[in-house]
């Protein structure tokens, strides 16, 4: 039992560091952004109002949408939107052409988090860096320059890994979380009667007599709830419970205490609007609190990077990006990865998005599209979860995610009024990838149609070959191949230029599953061909890592004996050819082109030793 607790413990403080770290530090910026906006008058009904509506913002979407509903929608374990895809889409497989549209809006969704992962770590360090502002406005000057060094830091630092790093997160968050508490109460202590504001009513009230101003704040209100998502996406990292406590018990009184007493502190210092989580602060403690909030803005923005790195990989292992050079930074945690084309990628476009804004208040006006948009899709593919895996009541599944699909709506509505202001931004950079993505798909399936009609069947052609078969030598041969039951293109070139076929052959085939995980014991499909050579079908989830010589040790006792020492890799490096046709349109043929040639090479993708590889190349139209 005290083993059980003792683990519940460390989960609940590693999801304070990592779930918790963008929710936490949207303190620096919501508040002044809804007051800063010059739409609300500095009056006590509509600081209540506004209140009110954080309180109950808060409650209804991250506390009842996210914490209770959709944490229950887990694809074996694990969460975020990928894996909802992937649960959602398998639900209505038998309806082709919803599946065909759901898999795309997913694919949408997943490509916005990109757009959030930029702006998220430029305004939270750049929210905290401000606060030097509040100091002495001589200090200006050096904002931006220091939140790019935070920044520069933070991203040299990511191919060491994070496990060293990780275990301070919590720690430090819970600190973070007491401080912004203790401000909050403080604040609270010299006007009680601010809690009030906790009522319904005050929230109903503002926005009956002021509904055209309540639209257009909402856009401005969304930022205390930007981090939502993050409490399914980690969910396979610590699990329901941890992230549940966590949330009610640190994370939502902490927030909550801060929000009322930023209000508190605005009834009687209307000039705070400026910077009212800073000027929270007596000015003894002002140095020692940015600093603080440069730390916690610095584990946001890490949880969202390692975020990026994961959905990166879990994306193009179900064939969506083409590979990428991945590294693991970690022996023991598999989930332990950086990917440098991502790293350096998010750091160059934060750097624009720091330099083109300038300051946490035009980020703001970026804010919040991305984040809508992805909440919108979660609320619909849940839907589908429920109803056509759950085989929930249609009743049920409209009640309980219409109401969510309404709240998302008008605040996804709100922030459309931003999209000159800077919410395109984000857009752009979503619409970007999400063109990559497609045309990484389409031209894949192009490919793999042209070698499809091109190849030999496998075991026809074995038969042919084995009326006179070549000399055969010491050694097994492993040609990997996209189809099972196909001639592999390398093998017919090892004929074709060295004339010998291996006393050992087998024709592996990597498939990638739209599920998490799939385990050993359903990992590998051997079959035998005769003369020694045997079809093998090697099966990932898309968090499992390939690794096909520590699958292939598995058919040991299966008719085929393998010693790594004399296995050779064989495989087809096809160079792609854009051709006038019925393909895909012509700039995305010489797209896909360019991608193809630019990925990373099979060899390293599937973990096969460097010395043990043979790669034969070709041409292939499309």
């Amino acid at each position: 039992m005290s083993a059980s607790k003792s683990s519940l413990a460390a989960l609940t403080l590693g999801a304070i560091g990592v779930v918790y770290g963008d929710i936490g530090t949207s303190v620096l910026y919501a508040m002044k952004e809804v007051f800063g906006s010059g739409h609300v008058p500095f009056t006590r009904d509509n600081v209540f109002g506004i209140l009110s509506i954080f309180f109950w913002t808060l409650t209804v979407i991250v506390s009842i949408k996210y914490v209770v509903l959709v944490l229950r929608a887990d694809n074996h374990g694990e969460g975020g939107l990928v894996a909802m895809l992937a649960l959602a889409s398998q639900s209505v497989k038998d309806r082709p052409e919803l599946r065909r549209v759901l898999l795309l809006v997913g694919i949408f969704g997943t490509c916005l988090f990109y757009g959030d992962g930029v702006i998220t770590p430029a305004i939270s360090v750049l929210g905290a860096v401000e606060g030097l502002e509040v100091i002495s406005p001589t200090f200006k000057k050096f904002v931006i320059p220091l939140t790019l060094v935070i920044l520069l830091a933070l991203f040299m630092v990511q191919k060491h890994g994070t496990a060293s790093m990780g275990r301070f997160f919590g720690p430090i968050m819970v600190v973070w979380f007491a401080v912004i508490a203790g401000l909050g109460l403080v604040n609270i202590a010299a006007d009680p009667l601010i809690l009030a504001a906790i009522s319904p009513h005050y929230a109903v009230g503002f926005m009956w007599d002021n509904p055209g101003t309540t639209f257009i704040i909402l856009g401005a209100v969304v930022l205390c709830v930007t981090g939502g998502e993050a409490l399914y996406a980690d969910m396979g990292h610590f699990g329901k419970k941890p992230i549940r406590v966590a949330w009610f018990m640190v994370a939502m009184p902490a927030l909550t205490l801060n929000y009322f007493g930023q209000g508190a502190l605005l009834l009687h210092n209307p000039a705070a609007v400026k910077n009212p989580f800073f000027m929270m602060a007596p000015d003894w403690a002002l140095i020692p609190l940015v600093g603080l909030a440069a730390m916690a803005a610095v584990i946001a923005s890490q949880a969202l990077i390692s975020g990026a790195f994961s959905v990166t990989k879990q994306v193009i292992q179900l064939g969506y990006l083409p590979r990428l050079q991945i590294q693991h930074t970690s022996v023991k945690d598999t989930g332990q990865i950086y990917l440098p084309f991502v790293n350096w990628g998010l750091f160059a476009l934060i750097v624009v998005a720091v330099v083109m804004f300038k300051s946490s208040s035009n980020l703001a006006a970026a804010y919040g599209i991305a984040v809508c948009t992805d909440m919108l899709i979660t609320t619909v593919l849940t839907f589908y979860v429920i109803r056509y895996s759950w085989k929930y009541p249609l009743a049920l599944c409209i009640g309980a995610t219409g109401f969510f699909f309404i709240v998302d709506f008008a605040f996804w509505a709100s922030n459309l009024l931003k999209l000159f202001e800077g919410g395109w931004f984000p857009l752009m950079i979503g619409g970007a990838i999400f063109t990559l993505m497609l045309t990484w798909k389409d031209g894949r399936r192009l490919l793999n149609e042209k070698l499809r009609a091109d190849s030999l069947d496998l075991p026809s052609f074995l038969e042919a070959v084995f009326v006179s078969p070549p000399a055969r030598v010491e050694g097994t041969a492993v040609f990997l191949t996209a189809d099972v039951g196909t001639v592999p293109n390398a093998m017919l070139h090892n004929l074709k230029h060295n004339k010998v076929l291996h006393v050992n052959n087998l024709f592996v085939t990597v498939r990638n599953h739209e599920v998490p995980w799939i385990g050993l014991d359903k990992r590998i499909e051997i079959d035998s061909l005769g003369h020694d050579c045997w079809q093998v079908v090697i099966h990932y989830g898309f968090k499992n890592d390939p690794d096909v010589p520590k699958a292939l040790q598995q058919i040991k006792g299966r008719g085929c004996e393998l010693d790594p020492m004399s296995t050779s890799y064989f495989l087809s490096r096809d160079t792609v050819v854009p051709t006038l046709g019925e393909g895909m349109a012509q700039w995305r043929e010489k797209l896909f082109a360019q991608m193809h040639h630019n990925a990373s090479g099979a060899a390293d993708f599937l973990n096969l030793p460097n010395n043990s590889v043979v790669e034969l190349g070709s041409k292939i139209e499309i």
